[in-house]
């Protein structure tokens, strides 16, 4: 049987419509930020920790929106599905990489140029925010 993640993860806007996407350290997918879901947390209590650890972003709980569950191969575990619950989270606060983030890259969500990115950005929460978009 395949391994499932689950994860919480973030649809992380600016007022210019760009997202933000993060490549974790020694991995080459760009993806959204976020991360697994521990024992005993809910996915937004799971995704606020991982925000504030990654990119020491606090988040305001009011403000994460669900869009739902998604899912697809995950980028960085082969053979194994990723499960992730995400939010929609617009920002105007600046972010930096932290903990295991390596890098960072605020992409339009229709044209995110030649990085290389995780099945779940590409194929599933990408199209979902470029179709939001006004």
């Amino acid at each position: 049987m395949p391994q499932l993640v689950v994860i919480a993860a973030a649809l992380i806007r600016r007022a210019d419509g760009r997202t933000l996407l993060v490549r974790k350290r020694e991995t080459t997918a760009f993806m959204q930020p976020g991360g697994k879901i521990e024992p005993g947390e809910t996915p937004l209590d799971a995704l606020i920790r991982e925000l504030k650890e990654e990119l020491g972003l606090a988040v305001d709980p009011a403000s994460a929106r669900p869009l739902g569950r998604f899912s697809a191969p995950a980028a960085n575990e082969p053979g194994a599905t990723v499960r992730a619950e995400v939010f929609r989270i617009d920002i105007a606060a600046e972010v930096r990489p932290a903990a295991e983030i390596a890098e960072i890259a605020w992409v339009d969500p229709a044209a995110p140029g030649p990085l290389e990115l995780a099945p779940l950005t590409r194929d599933r929460l990408l199209p979902l925010l470029a179709a939001a978009q006004p």
